[in-house]
């Protein structure tokens, strides 16, 4: 029986998984695809190029389009082929990424100055600050759980969540991330929270947000629920890490966590922050504190530049980032494994471009970014 183009994509994303543990987000699709591509021998990543190279052709979709470049970019640069850092994220992606120059970083850092108390150095106070609103690692799994079921009221007010959708909840150590969703299908997703490293009561909304509701978690069953089951869009059973799809869905969870803490969810989840974690948080200050580091962020596509183009050493862009960015020396470290791990090495512009070019997208509309949550949204479309 011939295969459809949507039964292609599918197993060609899952050859290209078998490579790199983690570059296959989630599969929920077909099991029989999924059975064959693990029973056959691997595949080498030059002839998945060049079935990537020849799908590119018979695709008409446009959205699909985008995803099986992406496909052929990761796996020709895995086979080796010629190109800059900077081409294999822009084919990836869609989006090219540039160098934000200092001056961006010290007008945020003169915004910081501003805001946080003490007279010492700023990447010191700001620390400082951090710690002063850390959540104890032992409050972390209540606390996620509980933010999470406020968020989930919040955003049932934006999209209609399917009946039977819901999460699992973990805490785990030694991982490259700080949380992660991984959509399992059935409408559930387990959300692991990593606690390795010391985090704010700040920050635990923002990742709460950010992975559940409204953000990846809600994004997928409000995919899964219209697109899958609704329209029978097989292709958005399997979630990729190097395709435009990635850099939507973190443009969805960051701006989405923004607009959620923004408004009146925001008091709600603070008082659950002082209800479970004991932690009694200023949100109006803490949200001028993320808004003015938000340029940072782009520091951490310069370093993924200064490593992978420059040939800079990992101490070398631990240093930047600690300098630029504001990071705690063990953040800077866990940045960079990030940015080194084979699944994510690309991955890091995601968050910053997805922002932006989301954030312009919806322009303050309610119903744009139920589209986003619901409808398939190339980049080019964000512009």
């Amino acid at each position: 029986m011939t295969e459809t183009i949507v039964e292609r994509y599918l197993t060609l994303g899952l050859r290209l998984g078998r490579h790199v543990d983690g570059l296959v987000d989630s599969y929920a699709g077909p099991p029989e695809i999924a059975a064959a591509v693990e029973a056959e021998p691997l595949r080498e990543p030059a002839e998945l190029a060049a079935d990537a190279e020849a799908l590119l052709g018979d695709v008409d979709e446009p959205w699909l389009h985008d995803q099986v470049r992406g496909l052929h970019t990761c796996a020709s640069f895995m086979a080796g082929a010629p190109g800059s850092y900077a081409d294999e994220v822009e084919g990836c992606y869609g989006f090219r990424p540039e160098r934000t120059d200092e001056s961006v970083f010290e007008a945020a850092h003169e915004e910081l100055d501003r805001l946080l108390p003490g007279d010492g150095p700023l990447a010191e106070r700001y620390e400082t600050w951090r710690d002063s609103i850390k959540v104890p690692a032992d409050r972390i799994e209540a606390t996620v759980a509980a933010l999470i079921e406020e968020a989930r009221s919040w955003t049932r007010g934006i999209v209609e969540l399917p009946d039977g959708e819901g999460v699992d909840l973990e805490v785990v150590r030694d991982k490259p991330w700080m949380a992660f969703c991984e959509y399992r299908g059935g409408l559930r997703s387990q959300i692991s929270v990593n606690a390795d490293l010391p985090i704010s009561a700040f920050e635990l909304l923002h990742i709460s947000c950010h992975e559940t509701y409204p953000g990846h978690h809600a994004e997928r069953v409000s995919k899964d629920d219209r697109l899958v089951r609704g329209e029978g869009r097989l292709e958005e059973t399997l979630v990729l890490m190097p395709t435009p799809q990635s850099l939507v869905s973190e443009g969805i969870a960051e701006l989405g966590s923004e607009l959620l803490l923004s408004n009146e969810g925001g008091e709600r989840l603070t008082a659950v922050l002082a209800t479970v974690a004991g932690i009694e948080l200023d949100l109006a200050h803490a949200l001028a504190v993320s808004r003015a580091r938000e340029p940072l962020g782009w520091a951490e596509v310069n370093v993924s530049l200064m490593l992978h183009e420059d040939g800079a050493s990992a101490d070398e862009v631990e240093t930047y980032l600690t300098r630029w960015g504001l990071r705690a020396p063990e953040f800077a470290a866990h940045v960079v494994r990030f940015i080194t791990e084979p699944s994510s090495r690309t991955y890091i512009v995601t968050y910053s471009a997805g922002r932006e070019l989301c954030r312009g997208y919806v322009n303050g509309d309610a119903a744009r970014f139920r589209s986003l949550l619901t409808e398939q949204i190339r980049v080019s479309d964000l512009r």
